[in-house]
């Protein structure tokens, strides 16, 4: 489980934690960002993820599509 810093809000970390992996390729292309695996792995509360996807979305990192979920963005010019 990640050492969350005080002084920032949890929801920031775990964006840049993903922010991270995409960039590395960890995370790639059309890769499903799971807010259950999140949730878990970070050990906070839904709405706090959700606060993170959103912020991800906004970014135009991922893509979130209903009743699937939220996928990495493909940069080459695709919609995913």
């Amino acid at each position: 489980m990640m050492e969350f810093d005080p002084t920032r809000p949890k929801w920031q970390q775990i964006a840049d934690a993903v922010r991270q992996r995409i960039a590395s390729g960890e995370y790639p292309a059309r890769h499903l960002v799971s807010e259950v695996q999140l949730e878990s792995e970070f050990g906070v509360a839904r709405t706090t993820v959700r606060k993170a996807t959103a912020a991800l979305r906004e970014e135009g990192l991922i893509v979130t599509t209903p009743g699937m979920g939220s996928f990495v963005r493909d940069q080459s010019g695709g919609s995913m």
